[in-house]
């Protein structure tokens, strides 16, 4: 991918998160100058050369000016981590992390230089909205983190209808690849699979649409040089259900081992079990097409964990 001159200078919010990570490879890769502003330094497996780690709380406005009050050509915010925390349990901290955190680096990032701000949106936030999910639905967040992330969608096309913001929203639905939090849904089960024991499954029916960290980033790469795009919203994925089950079960055959036990795990309550994106809207706007197919995914991620769990 060549897209931008390699002087421009780009920050990423979250540079040490999973996609943070492969986007700062890609960043440098180009050439261009790059910063990270995260909660923690990166670890080991994701510290990339020729990057300047910054370790700052985007939530306090304080920190944000000390730190980022510099011209950026561009910026990628990619913080905070998914979390279906009810709000009542704890959630009310996840409108700080995501929704606090836009609102502050909106406010104190200058704009003379500032070529794009690419908000990283939720599939989340379009709730129990019938499939396959497009742009144009209202979102339905059911839940603090995609209220959060709802309202920081309409901040960013807000600032871009009264004050010209170049800020664009992408919605990635579920991007899976190498280097993910051994937490999410792929690891666990590439692992459970690789152990060769039984391990619990939900039933499996729900449809899911997953998206290899490769696409996502060409996606986020391309509109960061994109001008027609500011003030759009685009869905990041391969637009193409699969239900749960036939994605274990792939893992399964690839792996050549594993016994999930299907029906053992409960579905998350309130989660909508048909949710699949349209992409029409990126692929007309942006001409971005996901190119990895999900067996060719899950089989270069299985090589991975293999690689990093001996």
């Amino acid at each position: 991918m060549a897209f931008l001159n390699c002087t421009h200078e780009i920050l990423v919010i979250g540079g040490t998160g999973f996609i943070g990570h492969h986007l700062l490879k890609e960043a440098v890769n180009q050439g261009w100058s790059t910063t990270s502003a995260s909660l923690n330094p990166p670890s080991l497996e994701r510290r990339v050369a020729g990057v300047n780690y910054l370790v700052i709380d985007i939530t306090k406005q304080k920190e944000v000016q000390a730190a980022l009050a510099r011209d950026f050509d561009y910026v990628v915010n990619l913080g905070g981590y998914p979390d279906h925390t009810l709000f009542q349990r704890g959630g009310e901290k996840l409108l700080e992390s995501h929704f606090i955190a836009v609102k502050n680096l909106v406010a104190i990032l200058p704009r003379k230089s500032l070529k794009r701000f690419v908000q990283i949106g939720s599939s989340d936030e379009y709730g129990n909205a019938p499939a396959p999910q497009n742009e144009k639905m209202r979102e339905q967040p059911i839940s603090p983190y995609s209220l959060a992330k709802t309202a920081s969608t309409h901040l960013i096309q807000m600032l871009h209808r009264t004050e010209g913001f170049p800020g664009i929203v992408l919605r990635p639905f579920l991007t899976y690849g190498p280097n993910q939090d051994d937490k999410r849904f792929f690891p666990q089960i590439i692992k459970g699979c690789l152990s060769g024991l039984e391990f619990p499954a939900s039933e499996g029916k729900q449809l899911r649409d997953f998206c290899y960290v490769e696409d996502t980033v060409r996606a986020i790469m391309m509109a960061l040089e994109s001008k027609v795009a500011e003030g759009a919203v685009f869905n990041v994925s391969s637009g193409i259900p699969v239900t749960i089950r036939s994605v274990i079960e792939e893992i399964c055959r690839i792996t050549g081992k594993g016994y999930p036990q299907f029906g053992e795990l409960p579905h998350r309550p309130g989660a909508n079990t048909a949710l699949y994106a349209d992409i029409q809207q990126i692929q007309n706007v942006l001409g971005w097409q996901p190119k990895v197919s999900l067996h060719e995914g899950l089989r270069r991620t299985v090589e991975w964990v293999k690689k990093t769990n001996v």
